[in-house]
């Protein structure tokens, strides 16, 4: 008879523990105080103004920087004394990777496979699947040279998951794609997500990030939000923009409300107030309607990601 302790397995450890981890050089303290978790099947956004240290974190958590206070732990191991074992379970895709300019995209992922141990034939394979996932088969026997930007990303996210690993760093992996391959990524992500990974993605384009991520980091000066100033800023107010066929009449009826003249911007077509969380503006829209005002747009002029950092970055800036 099997024991039934054997049927409880041990829960799967979070898939990044950061815990006041720093880092500096010299007199500059890039990395202060940074703690967050992100949970296996979850994209998390590294968010925060340039400078605030978000390069130094990553690569502290990719095994390349050891910080000097605090713990960091990918996949339950530690980057400093157990640095083999996160790399197997981590890819990394960095802001700019070079590429092999004479080799084709096809042998870049095979070598690439190949250091990971793997051998020919299943490396041959892994980059055959990998070529088709980040839709670069038109190009699959070209030197690496020939490829644009946006290509060279997909060519680097394509690299960092050839080991199909647990923990996913991306850092501004939409830059240089084109709507339609920003998309592509967005649907990726998140498949990825849903296949129980952890990604971690630091971008400064915050609307891409608003549609792809669970939570969010903001990081400044070297230092985490907590979670009571992430709190804070979603309450405060935000812009929302309203669009009516009846322009006049909208306008009219948010004077009704209470709504001063002068706090109602006109963007083109649509007019912009500011309203503190989703409930105000539910009650807001709910009731513009029950006045016989015709509604063809009501939402928030800003994403939450990027609402966050305008508000966190005006709080430390005070």
């Amino acid at each position: 008879m099997v024991s039934t302790e054997l049927l409880h397995t041990a829960p799967e450890p979070a898939g990044i523990v950061v815990e006041n981890v720093g880092r500096s050089f010299g007199n500059v303290h890039a990395v202060r105080d940074a703690s967050f978790v992100a949970d296996p099947g979850t994209v998390t956004g590294l968010i925060g103004p340039n400078g605030s240290g978000k390069t130094t974190l990553m690569l502290m958590l990719g095994s390349l920087l050891q910080p000097d206070a605090g713990s960091i732990r990918i996949a339950g191991h530690d980057p400093v004394t157990e640095t083999a074992a996160v790399r197997s379970r981590l890819g990394w895709m960095p802001d700019v990777l070079g590429s092999w300019s004479t080799i084709s995209v096809r042998d870049t992922l095979i070598y690439t496979a190949r250091m990971y141990a793997m051998d020919k034939t299943t490396a041959a394979g892994r980059a055959a699947e990998l070529i088709a996932l980040v839709d670069l088969g038109e190009l699959a026997d070209s030197p690496t040279r020939v490829l644009s930007r946006g290509q060279k990303q997909r060519l680097s996210l394509a690299r960092a998951l050839v080991h199909d690993p647990s923990v996913l760093l991306l850092d501004e992996p939409a830059s240089g794609l084109d709507p339609v391959a920003r998309a592509h990524l967005r649907t990726l992500v998140r498949r990825l997500a849903s296949e129980g990974k952890t990604l971690l993605v630091s971008s400064h384009v915050l609307s891409e990030l608003d549609e792809m991520a669970d939570g969010a980091v903001y990081l400044s000066k070297g230092v985490t939000a907590s979670a009571e100033a992430l709190a804070r800023s979603r309450a405060t107010a935000r812009p929302w923009r309203i669009r009516s066929s009846d322009a006049v009449a909208l306008r009219a009826a948010l004077v009704a409300e209470g709504i001063e003249e002068a706090a109602i911007a006109t963007d083109r077509t649509e007019l912009i107030v500011a309203l503190e969380g989703e409930a105000a503006a539910s009650a807001l829209l709910a009731r513009l309607v029950g006045a016989g005002v015709a509604i063809s747009t009501f939402a928030p002029a800003v994403g939450d990601l990027e609402h966050a950092f305008i508000d966190l970055s005006t709080e430390d800036n005070k």
